[in-house]
Order: structure tokens, then C-alpha cells, then sequence
């Protein structure tokens, strides 16, 4: 082939990969994409209004404040793949914080052992909340706000008249505030890319030998790319600060570890079954109450664990914790980054991404000095526009399918 052929060959590739970019684009498909000319977007703003904004340590910072929404957000993931909604998140992970306080600073148990209890109690209201709607079929938006507000109320008795607890144990207040060394990050970073490489090419194997369509070898290489790259940023930035922050590493292997579970296995087949189609997933012999159930638990669990990082980070627990806007920030990050709210479709890496974007915009209004009233204004639009996008594609599937 002379290297006219191999020239034209290569544009064409080119042109056919941004065809292919933008017919998934103007589907809904290419959401981490879309996510990311989002993010560029935002930094690219604040930047030019406050040169602080992508600073090592600034960017460091945001990371350190988001780790809590992106656990919690994961397990949000989870609950909207079945289509399902649950309001109850923020006041779990308040209350699991305020029972580890509790039993780490007057009790005295091992910090271990806490963090474990409150875990486990995560995961038993997520099973009082997946019982409740599946047996006496109460709708989860119902049991999930009455869960909101009586968990709270558990809260408060649980922290007492003081109302604050002040957390010094290294274990815990380790989650966040370790940080690894230079070649401990690059070594993090080396596996991360390995990883997402080798995941991408056993799938690929997996559907040609099912007889299904393959992503071209183009493609695979171009998002392996963009990975790489993002990774290989990440820690460069870190390294100009304090290095990769543990919790950080924590909430990658909890992503990557969940999005192999929805994925790569069965149970993940029937999440997206049941969010997409709940009776043809019955008549398929799928056990969907359970299906919920399980569902339900794994998302207060993580709930759980985002209180507990969100208590390392703030070396305390009060009144206050899980309230705010935590619960707003965790559900509207998935939903900004693809995941849909009409269930069956989305991606755990979404809950990172959508992290990624409310905690941008957060952090830039807070370096302006923006009002509180900006900022849920902003937040608030945001989120409506992701909605209303989503609905707009969804609507246009459906013209398809019927078509």
C-alpha cells in the first residue's frame, strides 16, 4: 500500500470515528464523552475568572470533597437502574456517621469494628427499605421520604444533647488525609489504564463470539486513550500537591469493583432487565423482589461508607451531617452524567463523572463568592437541562423503535 492508500485509509477512518462520535452523541450514547466536553467547559470558565481554580491544590480539594457524593452516588446508580428512587440516602449516611462517631469516641471500640457496625446498619435499612416496597408494594419515592425524615430523627438521638462529636482516630481520619507517594500513584495509574484496557478487550472478545457487534479496534484505542490521559493528568496533579489522597483510591476500587458487578455478571443483567422491562423480566424467571431488595441494600450500604468518608474528611459528625444539599448533589451527578430515571440504562462511572461536574461548579461559585441563592439556582438549572435532554433522546428512541 503506498502511503497515499495508507493516508486516505487513515482519514477515512478518522472521518468515520467523529460520524460514529456524533450519531452516538445525538442518541444519548455518548454520555462520559458529552460529560467530559461538560467538565472542559466548566474549568475552562472558572479558570478564566479565578486562575486558583486548576490549581494542584485546589483540584486536590475537590477531589477531598467530593469522595463522600461519589460513594453515595454509586449506590444511587444502582437503585435508578431498576428505575426506582431513593430519598433516604443522605440521612442514612448521617446517621451510620453519627452511630461510628458514637461508638468510636464514647464507647471505645476498635475503629475497625465501628466502621463495620455502621455498614451493617446501612445495609439493614436498605433491606427494611427493599422489603417494604416489594412486599407491601409501597412505591419507593413513599418510603424512602418517610426514611428521610425518621432517620434523621434517629440521628439526633444517637448524637444526644451535645449534637457534635469530633473525630481524632487515625483510622478513620486516615481514610482521607493519607496520601500516597509519587510512584505509588503512577503505579495506581499504570493498573487503572491496565485494567480498563484488558476489561474492554475480554468484552469485545465475549460479544464476537456471541455472534454480536464490536466496537471497531479504532474506537476501543481512542477510548483507552482518553482514559489513560485522564489518569495520567490525575496524578500529575497530584503529585504537585500532596499526592494521590487515599480516599480517592477508595472510591476508584468501589466504582470499578460495581461497575464489574452490573457489567460483567448476571445479577448486573438483571438490574438492567428489570429497570427496562420489571414483567418481562418476571416471565424471563428473573426474581425481581429480590432483585430490588439486594439493590436496595447495596445502595444504603454505600450510603453508609459515603458518611462515614464524609466524617474523615470534616474529622466530625453533627446535626447536620447528611442534610444539605448531599442528597440533591448525589442524585443529580448520575443523572447530569447519563443515567436515566426511568431505569434500565446508565453506568456506574457515572456517578464519578457526575461528581466530577457538581463538584466543579460548586468549588468555582465558591471561589467567586457566588450568593447560596446562585448556587442552587445553577445547580438546580443544570439539572434540569440533563433531565430534559435525556427525556428528549429517550422520546427519540422510541420514534425509532416505532418507525
Amino acid at each position: 500500500m503506498s502511503a497515499e492508500q495508507e493516508s486516505r485509509t487513515s482519514s477515512q477512518g478518522a472521518v468515520g470515528m467523529l460520524r460514529e462520535v456524533g450519531r452516538k452523541l445525538a442518541q444519548g450514547e455518548a454520555g462520559p464523552l458529552l460529560v467530559l466536553l461538560m467538565v472542559g467547559a466548566i474549568w475552562t470558565f472558572f479558570q478564566l475568572q479565578n486562575d486558583r481554580f486548576l490549581s494542584a491544590g485546589n483540584l486536590t480539594n475537590l477531589m477531598l470533597q467530593q469522595a463522600a457524593v461519589a460513594t453515595i452516588s454509586i449506590g444511587v446508580v444502582l437503585i435508578l437502574l431498576l428505575g426506582e428512587i431513593d430519598l433516604s440516602v443522605g440521612a442514612v449516611s448521617g446517621l451510620c456517621a453519627s452511630v461510628m462517631a458514637v461508638l468510636v469516641v464514647q464507647q471505645g471500640m476498635p475503629p475497625v469494628l465501628a466502621v463495620l457496625v455502621a455498614l451493617g446498619l446501612g445495609a439493614v435499612i436498605g433491606l427494611f427499605n427493599g422489603v417494604m416496597i416489594t412486599r407491601f408494594q409501597i412505591p419507593s419515592f413513599v418510603v424512602t421520604l418517610a426514611g428521610s425524615l425518621a432517620w434523621v430523627g434517629f440521628q439526633l438521638l444517637v448524637l444526644g444533647q451535645t449534637g457534635t462529636i469530633n473525630l481524632s482516630d487515625k483510622f478513620i481520619i486516615g481514610l482521607t488525609y493519607t496520601y500516597f507517594p509519587p510512584a505509588m500513584g503512577w503505579a495506581v495509574a499504570a493498573l487503572a489504564i491496565a485494567l480498563t484496557l484488558g476489561l474492554a478487550l475480554v468484552a469485545r472478545k465475549r460479544r464476537g463470539a456471541a455472534g454480536l457487534s464490536v466496537s471497531s479496534i479504532q474506537g476501543l484505542a481512542f477510548r483507552t486513550a482518553v482514559v489513560g490521559a485522564a489518569f495520567i493528568a490525575l496524578i500529575i496533579v497530584v503529585n504537585q500537591d500532596r499526592g494521590l489522597p487515599m480516599v480517592v483510591f477508595i472510591v476508584f476500587v468501589l466504582a470499578l469493583a460495581f461497575a464489574y458487578l452490573t457489567e460483567r455478571t448476571r445479577f448486573g443483567r438483571h438490574m438492567f432487565a428489570v429497570g427496562g422491562n420489571a414483567e418481562a423480566a418476571r416471565r424471563a424467571g428473573i426474581k425481581i423482589d429480590h432483585v430490588r431488595i439486594l439493590v436496595f441494600m447495596l445502595g444504603s450500604t454505600l450510603a453508609s461508607a459515603g458518611g462515614i468518608l464524609a466524617a474523615s474528611r470534616l474529622m466530625a459528625v453533627n446535626q447536620s451531617s447528611g442534610s444539605s444539599d448531599l442528597l440533591l448533589m448525589a442524585i443529580a451527578g448520575p443523572v447530569i452524567a447519563g443515567t436515566s430515571l426511568f431505569g434500565g440504562r446508565g453506568t456506574v462511572w457515572s456517578a464519578l463523572l457526575g461528581a466530577v461536574v457538581i463538584g466543579s461548579i460548586a468549588n468555582g461559585m465558591n471561589l467567586l463568592a457566588f450568593a447560596s441563592s446562585v448556587k442552587f439556582i445553577v445547580t438546580g438549572a443544570v439539572l434540569i437541562t440533563a433531565v430534559t435532554i435525556e427525556a428528549m433522546t429517550r422520546m427519540r428512541r422510541q420514534g425509532e423503535q416505532r418507525v
